[in-house]
């Protein structure tokens, strides 16, 4: 995941206007978006008349200059000191051939200076701009106000949330998704469609379980690496004394594996055949590299749910948080805008929040042994404000589908084992309602934090999936 992201720039003038404002205003967003951690490609100011970008010629050199730099933008900042000049902004990114985010946002008027040499009228001027970006077919993210100077809170916060969405749209328009091994059986919900996640630009990379378990079985049990995973493994959690050390190092040798082969197929997140072949055919959980891979920030998903998968990693891009994979389980009592959230133990350290167990899963342990379930996260989510999100692969449609909301994980009690998160959802039984007439699955992705509405504007409007945002 990249930690620093590289923003284009276009900063705009126009004839008839003051081209010292629009000067004035580059170099006041160059030093803010410094000061604010990003990296910028941007014209020299010799290279246009006015340092900045009028008409069609001028956009052309810069388009050449975002496609010279292509691979290094992750979105592109539109800044319009003065009225700005609508041909030079959507020449220099329809030429481009760019499709990241594009953020638009214009300055404010002083009152007091509003003669010919100080007055900036870019309040109308982002309209032409606007006007041309959406006859040009060319999606765009709006400005939390109509027009602010540079220098503001408002800035500072819009940028950081367009900052998310490139995360989430960029991140998931060439994110590579591990599945080891088949979807097991019984869970016909976990099915997806590589080809309609392809046409989003997300690559399924798959391997067969066995590969998996034969490579874990041909390790050394006195290997360096293996050794190093297991003193990582007993360092990640409180592990109950009754564990059997032999248990600890079967487990340290599967999470070798899935790592190395994580890592060598440059995946970004994965899911895992976690039930029950390997409990059975080797003898431990997946459980506890999928936290650890997920604290990470590349998530692991259970039940080989690829969509899952995808859905965590959207919310760790969004957030840059670890994020988990949770079943909608429980009512809580008579409460309706209450539900426990739980899973068998995958959630990382950082998603929990507070200390974790690893010991055996409990409903696959108590069905076929719990001598062979050993490696399961467990842990009561703290509080604290969430969101949620899940994408499905509509085959009938032929389209993605997916639902976003925020709410807040609480304190209060729930008496059962697990990885457990007692949530609170605004309106939570329409929210069931939707899920359940809309065919999506029973797995969701959370995160802590409030990032919905970054979610929602990503993959609307630079993915062009359909999302219910519920509010």
């Amino acid at each position: 995941m990249k930690e620093r992201l590289t923003f284009g720039i276009i900063v705009g003038t126009r004839g008839f206007f003051n081209p010292e404002l629009a000067r004035e205003g580059r170099r006041q967003l160059l030093a803010r978006l410094a000061q604010l951690g990003y990296d910028t490609v941007i014209l020299p100011p010799e290279a246009t008349p006015t340092g900045v970008v009028e008409g069609s010629e001028d956009g052309k050199k810069c388009a050449k200059l975002f496609r010279d730099h292509a691979d290094a933008i992750d979105g592109v900042i539109v800044s319009l000191p003065n009225f700005g000049d609508e041909i030079g902004v959507v020449t220099a990114l329809k030429e481009s051939g760019l499709t990241v985010p594009v953020l638009v946002q214009a300055c404010d008027d002083d009152p007091t200076k509003v003669d010919l040499k100080h007055r900036r009228d870019a309040f109308c001027g982002k309209l032409s701009v606007c006007n041309n970006l959406y006859n040009y077919g060319i999606p765009f993210t709006n400005t939390s106000l109509h027009t602010y100077p540079i220098e503001s809170r408002h800035f500072d916060e819009d940028v950081a949330y367009f900052a998310s969405v490139c995360r989430v749209a960029g991140g998931l328009r060439r994110a590579r998704i591990g599945a080891i091994g088949a979807r097991p059986a019984p869970f016909q919900t976990m099915r997806v469609s590589e080809r309609l996640l392809q046409a989003s630009g997300i690559t399924v990379v798959p391997v067969d379980l066995s590969e998996i378990i034969f490579a874990a079985q041909r390790l050394d049990d006195s290997a360096r690496e293996v050794k190093e995973m297991e003193e990582r493994i007993r360092a990640y959690g409180r592990i109950p004394a009754h564990i059997p050390s032999a248990n600890i190092l079967k487990n340290a040798k599967l999470s070798l594996v899935i790592s190395n082969w994580v890592h060598a197929n440059e995946l970004d997140a994965y899911s895992v055949q976690c039930w029950s072949s390997i409990q059975l055919n080797w003898g431990c959980a997946t459980c506890t590299i999928m936290s650890m891979t997920g604290e990470e920030l590349t998530p692991g998903a259970c039940e080989v749910d690829i969509a899952g998968a995808v859905s965590m990693y959207a919310l760790a891009l969004a957030a840059g948080k670890p994020a988990a994979l949770l079943d909608w389980n429980n009512n809580y009592g008579e409460d309706r805008d209450m539900c426990v959230c739980t899973h068998c133990g995958n959630y990382p350290k950082g998603f929990v929040g507070g200390e974790i167990e690893i010991s055996e899963l409990d409903v696959l342990g108590e069905t076929i042994g719990r001598d062979k379930s050993f490696g399961a996260v467990k842990g009561k989510v703290k509080a604290g404000p969430m969101t949620y999100f899940r994408m499905s692969t509509d085959d009938l449609h032929g389209k993605i589908r997916a639902y976003v909301g925020e709410g807040e994980f609480t304190d209060d009690p729930f008496p059962m084992a697990g990885g457990i998160a007692v949530c609170r959802v605004p309106n939570l039984q329409p929210l069931m309602h939707h899920l359940s007439t809309s065919g999506f699955e029973h797995h969701t992705a959370m995160v802590r934090g409030l990032h919905a509405r970054a979610v929602d504007e990503a993959v609307t409007r630079y993915l062009g999936w359909d999302c219910y945002h519920h509010e």
